[in-house]
């Protein structure tokens, strides 16, 4: 059987080394680059399963690796953010990030949270042969992966891909937070969580910028409703 492929990018080389033995044990192949430079270069070819993505590292940094890799980048993305940074976190899912791991981790935390992301990418390739979804001037197609509002193309990371079909099949009804965590994240939703929120503003805002009308309403304390609308 295939191992699947990983990369870590982190200047931090005993870990690095010890993350290679533990994971390798669980059935994983990583490489590890201890500079974001030489990391981008590994990301930009390809042929991995998953990213993990330091933040602090010199001279490239976590961030710049994110936005030179660009939004239209295939490869899931874990970033590992200082213990506490809110702002890191915040940041990182804007920049396209599929989620994130406070440093310190526990390495069994940290396989879970790679467990549960190729879990996602698993559930979105099997779902390819459904039919596309067409609500309120959005289309969705499980298939290609590929979303539209108003026929301009929407560019989504793959969290976002999935939160936003979670709730284009509930259509005008409540999508709770703790829902979207568990079915999308694979967890169960923290206190001071804020990597739902930061999810669905991004998705907002990416169709906003092709239309004025809300698409997704706010319940406050309790989750979201994508809203139905006469499709053209």
């Amino acid at each position: 059987m295939t191992k699947l492929k990983l990369l870590l990018i982190d200047d931090d080389q005993e870990l690095s080394e010890l993350l290679t033995e533990f994971l390798g044990s669980e059935g994983y192949a990583l490489d590890c680059c201890y500079d974001g430079l030489s990391g981008l270069e590994k990301a930009k070819i390809g042929g991995y399963d998953l990213i993990l993505l330091d933040v602090m590292m010199p001279g490239l940094n976590g961030f710049e690796v994110l936005k030179n890799l660009g939004d239209k980048h295939p490869t899931p993305i874990l970033m590992l953010t200082a213990k506490g940074d809110q702002t890191d976190r915040v940041l990182g899912l804007e920049l396209g990030a599929d989620d994130y791991l406070a440093k310190p981790y526990n390495p069994q935390e940290l396989l879970a949270r790679i467990k549960a992301i190729l879990r996602r990418v698993d559930i979105l390739t099997n779902k390819s042969r459904k039919t596309p979804v067409l609500i309120n001037n959005v289309q969705l197609n499980p298939a290609t992966r590929e979303v539209f509002c108003h026929h301009q193309a929407i560019v989504l990371t793959g969290t976002e891909f999935e939160m936003l079909q979670l709730l284009m099949e509930s259509v005008d009804n409540i999508v709770s937070k703790e829902q979207l965590s568990l079915q999308v994240l694979n967890r169960q939703l923290m206190a001071f969580d804020r990597s739902i929120d930061m999810h669905i503003s991004n998705i907002r805002r990416k169709l906003h910028m092709h239309s004025e009308d809300e698409k997704i309403k706010t319940i406050r304390a309790v989750g979201y409703v994508f809203i139905s609308g006469e499709s053209e």
